[in-house]
């Protein structure tokens, strides 16, 4: 018998005859492009000191840019959500990808505070062709049950990625100037999506589904009538607007009220959040699991307790004696992250596979337009007029009392998980 000289497998091929598991391998890179947004959206807020400096910009200016980021965001993510639906994902999340590490590689020729401007909202472009496709995907790799654990994981990218961002803001930013930091995410985020290209799998739209799907969970206009996906997202929209203000000046804050250098502030803030973060969202993610068990309404209830418990925290922080400041906003953000994982799995288990990625841009849009998108810039233009960032940060603990009365009304209309009774 002749024997032929076999041909050495190429990367994919190998790939593909490994033990790995493709939803292991896809989660694992989107979590990676995740951890890539989140560093480059945080990087500002670590350094607006930095940028006030060269610009002598306003503070309502300032929380502008973050404005124009998620406003773009916000536009774009319907678009996207419907075509998501329609067409294969995985080249939306590439482009989207590709889009904003070169809107971010672009800082290099920002030299005036409106070229910064324009260069922050181009980057919401390619955020919108991401943020919302991905959790689409994941849902349908793994039944509604196990979503919960799942994006709890998948949501870990968020507090590790911003608290990278505050570093690279301060740290670098006050050594090499705030421009150098925007290339920490840059090339990576472009070599994350290249292996996404080779790697990463589209699975079959509501392959894991188990719920049966109606009217309001399977169509966009039944949408507007589906009370646990309209009050998850409104009460996410109300919990973003503080969230996402506190975020954009909670460094800045710290410079100003415990009197922090821009480094050591964004040190401070990159260091609660990362720990705050992983524990939280991991410990929430945990307490919903077992919860789930024995109550369906369990992800709606413990984004309730979430909030409920930041409150008082939220005070101490804003309002508190200077010594506490620290210690508060420690508390604050772990009770804060413990509704990351089980608040997104209740939008997605809301609704079926037919209208996933356009229920998850329109919840996108509902949080941002209501939510962070104006409040930095509200919160900005607070401070400017009062000469007072505290009762601009205070103004968010309203929102997070509003957050708190929808969750909890939000409870009643759970849906059930698999074959679970509603009366559970």
């Amino acid at each position: 018998m002749i024997q032929t000289e076999q041909q050495p497998l190429s990367l994919p091929d190998q790939f593909r005859r490994s033990r790995i598991s493709p939803a292991f391998v896809t989660l694992a890179l989107l979590i990676a492009l995740n951890l890539l947004n989140y560093i480059d959206r945080y990087i500002l807020p670590g350094e607006i000191s930095l940028i006030q400096r060269e610009f002598h910009s306003t503070d309502q200016q300032m929380g502008a840019l973050t404005t124009a980021l998620l406003f773009v965001y916000m536009l774009v993510a319907p678009a996207t959500g419907w075509l998501a639906d329609r067409l294969p994902r995985k080249p939306l999340i590439i482009f989207g990808a590709v889009f904003w590490s070169l809107a971010t590689l672009a800082t290099v020729w920002v030299h005036d505070y409106w070229t910064l401007y324009i260069r922050h909202a181009l980057v919401g472009v390619g955020e919108a062709t991401f943020g919302f496709i991905a959790p689409a995907v994941i849902a349908d790799f793994y039944p509604d049950r196990d979503r919960n654990r799942i994006l709890s994981i998948f949501y870990v990218a968020i507090p590790i990625g911003a608290a990278l961002g505050y570093l690279a803001g301060g740290q670098i930013g006050s050594h090499w100037g705030w421009r150098a930091p925007f290339f920490v995410c840059a090339v990576p985020g472009l070599l994350v999506a290249a292996l996404f290209g080779v790697w990463g799998k589209e699975p079959v739209r509501g392959a894991s589904d188990r719920v049966k799907p109606t009217l309001t969970r399977s169509t966009f206009l039944g949408l507007f009538r589906n009370p646990a996906f309209l009050t998850a997202s409104f009460g996410l929209a109300a919990l973003t607007f503080a969230m996402g203000g506190i975020s954009a000046w909670v460094p800045e804050f710290l410079r100003r009220s415990v009197g922090l250098t821009a480094g050591n502030a964004s040190l401070v803030v990159g260091g609660i959040t990362v720990i705050d973060g992983i524990a939280g969202t991991l410990i929430g993610g945990w307490i919903a699991q077992r919860w789930l068990r024995t109550n369906h309404r369990a992800l709606y209830l413990l984004s309730f307790w979430s909030v409920a418990l930041t409150l008082p925290c939220g005070a101490l922080v804003f309002f508190g004696p200077p010594a506490w400041v620290v210690p508060s906003l420690f508390a604050a953000e772990f009770f804060l992250f413990l509704n990351t994982g089980p608040l997104n799995a209740a939008v997605v288990n809301s609704v079926s596979a037919p209208i996933r990625a356009t229920a998850i841009a329109l919840n996108l849009f509902c949080i941002h337009f209501f939510g962070d998108t104006f409040s930095p810039q509200i919160i900005g233009a607070i401070s400017d007029r009062s000469k007072s960032l505290r009762l601009g940060l205070g103004f968010t603990l309203i929102s997070l009392v509003v957050s708190c009365v929808i969750l909890l009304a939000g409870s009643r209309f759970a849906p059930p998980l698999d074959d679970m009774p509603e009366t559970a």
